[in-house]
């Protein structure tokens, strides 16, 4: 190698990185870049070797740390509620359903594949998980109705750490049965790295939760202490018992995402950068350093092991499972045919199968190389299948997307998701502030709590039928970050922010026009002026178009100062007014503005006023 170790790991994560923004700027699943990514600087072009860059061990410490770190991820994204508010399909393809996957991926993996029962039984504990990482972008984009796609989320999200789980005690079994081969032995060492778990990640995280309740620990520390404390554990539980370290990071995720601390938001949102960095380094390693030899003994029995994956093994095992569980046969359909393999099971199969070729299992050699050929091909198929198959079982989404969703919970914002829901259109309201969204609660509509930019907001349904976002909050740069993240998937004309007031004022911030949305409904219309009119009593007026009352009709009577918000047209198609693009109402359609209160013309014009006190303005 020409170049040292410090260039070798700069260039990695500045190509994860790369391709990461890539996928996000495309639409394209990241996973696919990463792999095409680390193919071609490592058996294509030979530009690393990450296992003789950073030795054996180098190379496995790093794929142990970054897959420590997916699955405490995925503890802290299983939350025991989900288990009981989940509909009776989604328990049965989290347990009936995995059970089955395993079984008959085990059973092509052996007779058709040719691998040894010990790999056969791994890999098919590995293809379990159905990465949520995979599975979201592809349900965005289907436009799947809400229940249908709730099955897809909902397996991915709780079968991620079941499945790796899973996939850690077939391996241990394995490897302790080649040191002890009886049944007690076995059983023992088994039996030793649950304990281990129970105690440090599950009695290791207790504490750890209650002494972020004591405040023992300050607010900035929570996240670096949180993650130092999981790899700690994770090497210590790996120093007492080979391997145990991924059951005991595992555990200490779902207790402390399960103790209902204030601060679980936040801890999830620091860890999502150092997982996206993590995530991205390991995968770049595990397709570099796949072999050309290794890669050339995928010959015709990994092809049939991986069509039968695609075809048989999931069809088979979810419409087994799904048996008088209540689904539609549709949705019976759709979810067997749907399960794109990601992330996880790349890197677990990565640590596993070195660890399984030392243990004296030869063809473990072909693990990850069947595995990434799973992944390409479940991801290819099923991305480029859903969404015909979906229209054509009559489960996609109807009608355009054209939900409102509204960042920001000040009164004058939920007000207006009040106004806009009476039209017959979805609104959402985002906030991080539960406060802020008492009021919007308890008018019964729907909200987020949480960080909008956050990658949890990100796998939420809630957002899949929405349309058009309005950024509201009192902070601009924060709006224009908004905005910047949901162009791509909204398209421009409907991402807005409120006026920031005076165009120099764009300059000054240090707000371009290329990084902020379009200035929503008027020029004056910022957050400061929108909260003074709303407790001067201005309100929302929804005025209906006709053949003899037009738009020029509607401006001769209106105030002059009036801001027009909004159209719905007769088939619920929704176009928001920007100072950009100005709205050209016709006839039939319905108009949502904002004035001072008036009586309107009778039948034409529909007047509400907003209530409550004027509390002081709050700054997000």
């Amino acid at each position: 190698m020409a170049h040292g170790l410090n260039e070798l790991i700069a260039l990695v994560i500045a190509l994860g990185m790369l391709a990461q923004w890539l996928a996000w700027r495309f639409q394209f699943p990241a996973i696919i870049l990463l792999a095409l990514t680390g193919l071609l600087v490592g058996p294509v072009l030979g530009l690393i070797h990450p296992a003789t860059d950073f030795g054996e061990a180098g190379l496995r410490t790093i794929i142990s740390l970054g897959v420590a770190v997916i699955l405490f991820e995925g503890g802290l994204n299983l939350r025991a509620h989900e288990f009981k508010e989940a509909a009776a399909g989604v328990r049965r393809l989290v347990t009936l359903g995995a059970l089955l996957n395993f079984f008959f991926a085990a059973l092509a993996a052996h007779y058709v594949g040719g691998l040894s029962w010990a790999v056969s039984m791994v890999i098919g504990a590995i293809l379990v998980v159905t990465g949520p990482t995979v599975i979201m972008p592809l349900l965005r984009q289907a436009m799947l109705n809400r229940r249908t796609a709730s099955y897809l989320k909902w397996e991915a999200i709780i079968n991620d750490p079941i499945g790796a789980l899973l996939a850690v005690l077939v391996f241990q079994y394995f490897v302790f049965s080649g040191e002890d081969g009886s049944v007690p032995g076995v059983l023992l060492s088994l039996g030793q790295a649950v304990g281990i778990a129970v105690l440090l990640g599950g009695g290791g995280g207790y504490l750890l939760a209650r002494a972020y309740r004591a405040a023992i620990i300050p607010e900035f520390l929570k996240s670096p202490i949180l993650l130092a404390a999981m790899f700690a554990m994770f090497a210590l539980s790996n120093r007492v018992q080979a391997e145990a370290g991924l059951l005991t990071v595992t555990l200490l995720g779902i207790v402390i995402a399960n103790m209902r601390l204030p601060s679980i938001e936040g801890l999830r949102r620091h860890k999502e950068y150092v997982t996206i960095l993590l995530v991205s380094t390991v995968f770049i390693l595990l397709t570099a350093n796949l072999k050309p030899n290794t890669l050339m003994q995928l010959d015709w029995r990994a092809l049939a092991f991986v069509l039968a994956v695609v075809f048989v093994v999931r069809p088979l095992a979810i419409l087994l499972a799904t048996i008088r569980s209540g689904m539609d046969w549709r949705d019976r359909l759709l979810v067997g045919w749907i399960g794109p393999r990601g992330i996880v099971a790349a890197a677990v199969a990565g640590i596993f199968a070195p660890e399984m070729v030392a243990a004296g299992y030869a063809d473990a050699a072909l693990l990850v190389p069947l595995i990434f050929a799973v992944i390409f091909v479940t991801v290819v198929i099923h991305g480029l299948s859903l969404g015909r198959l979906a229209k054509r079982l009559k489960l996609a989404a109807a009608g355009p997307r054209n939900g409102v969703l509204i960042v920001g919970g000040s009164p004058w914002s939920i007000d207006l998701a009040g106004r806009i829901r009476d039209l017959g259109i979805r609104t959402l309201i985002v906030d991080n502030s539960w406060h802020r969204l008492r009021p919007a609660r308890l008018a019964g509509l729907p909200v987020y709590f949480g960080e909008i930019l956050s990658e949890r907001a990100e796998e939420s349904l809630q957002f899949q039928d929405l349309g058009h976002l309005i950024a509201a909050t009192s902070n601009d740069a924060y709006n224009a970050l908004v905005c910047s993240a949901f162009t791509s998937e909204f398209g421009a004309d409907r991402v807005l922010q409120l006026s920031m007031g005076e165009p120099e004022d764009n300059d000054r911030k240090g707000l371009a026009a290329g990084v902020r949305g379009r200035v929503a409904f008027h020029p004056d219309a910022t957050f400061e002026e929108l909260w003074r009119r709303h407790y001067e009593g201005w309100c929302f007026q929804k005025t209906r178009f006709t053949d003899s009352f037009t738009y020029d009709d509607y401006r001769a009577v209106a105030p002059p100062e009036s801001i027009p918000l909004l159209l719905v047209s007769p088939d619920h198609h929704v176009t928001l007014q920007s100072v950009q693009r100005p709205l050209q109402p016709r006839q039939g359609d319905v108009l949502l503005s904002y004035a001072p209160y008036r009586a309107g013309p009778e039948g034409k014009t529909e007047n509400r006023k907003n209530s409550g006190d004027a509390p002081a303005p709050q700054a997000r």
